[in-house]
């Protein structure tokens, strides 16, 4: 059955919402609660949890991109029609916009909540975690996009094991956030860092271009090497009208 696109962009939404409001809200209520807080290691596993419910929640569904650098790479490697990027990024903004104003307001209501502690944004220079310089930051965010739309790409061509593309890569992204988050809170998603950069201090908004501009051309890259680098058959999508409705609704990718 062929899925609109309107209905793929609408879990695009939801998909998205949940990543920003699960991974962004367990670093603001949770990583640093008094005592017991779930530090940098559980920051990390939220997010690889949101990408993996998700994956096995919608992926059959919209494909379970919740990253504009995913849906551009995937297009990069073939895998999705360029003609649909506009609607799958417009609802993974709007997914992570929403899912940052809600989390705004559930956190607004503790008192001396203040948003100058960066709010879940990504950061450069005296704005990142570890004080990291802009090309360390730059570098890392570029690396560990290319590296992550590698395990995409890996985890959902159709000589990979069947069934276990959301497991390689919701912990392929709980790794990244392992690696990143002392040195930009990482981002490796547009979307995950322009909704929390919308609430915070006027620095997170001033920082966005790097959390576009890297996991762009991150996942470009990876767009090009993965089919390079595998040969023969890889499950690969031609732009075309007969297949603009259905060339998204392969898990995951």
């Amino acid at each position: 059955m062929q899925i609109s696109l309107t209905k793929r962009s609408i879990a695009e939404f939801l998909g998205t919402f949940w990543l920003v409001f699960g991974g962004c809200g367990s670093a603001v209520l949770a990583a640093a609660f008094p005592a017991l807080g779930i530090g940098f290691v559980g920051v990390a596993l939220a997010f690889g949890l949101t990408v993996l419910t998700m994956a096995y929640a919608i992926g059959h569904i919209s494909g379970c991109h919740l990253n504009p650098a995913v849906s551009i790479g995937l297009a990069t490697a073939k895998r999705f029609p360029a003609s649909e990027l506009p609607s799958y990024i417009v609802a993974q903004l709007l997914g992570a916009v929403v899912a940052a104003g809600t989390l705004f307001v559930i956190a607004s209501g503790k008192a001396g909540f203040d948003v100058s502690a960066g709010f879940a944004s990504n950061g450069y220079g005296p704005h990142s975690p570890g004080g990291y310089s802009l090309g360390a930051c730059l570098t890392a965010e570029i690396v560990l996009t290319f590296m992550f739309l590698m395990i995409i790409l890996g985890a959902t061509d159709k000589r990979a094991p069947a069934g276990f593309a959301p497991i390689a890569i919701g912990l392929g992204l709980t790794l990244i956030h392992l690696i990143g988050i002392p040195v930009t809170n990482l981002s490796v998603n547009p979307a995950r860092s322009t909704g929390p950069a919308l609430f915070a201090d006027g620095w997170a908004l001033g920082q966005l271009w790097l959390f576009w501009v890297a996991p762009i051309l991150g996942a470009v890259i990876a767009g090009v090497a993965y089919p390079a680098l595998a040969g023969g058959e890889v499950p690969t999508i031609p732009v075309t009208k007969s297949t603009a409705k259905t060339a998204s609704a392969t898990p995951y990718a």
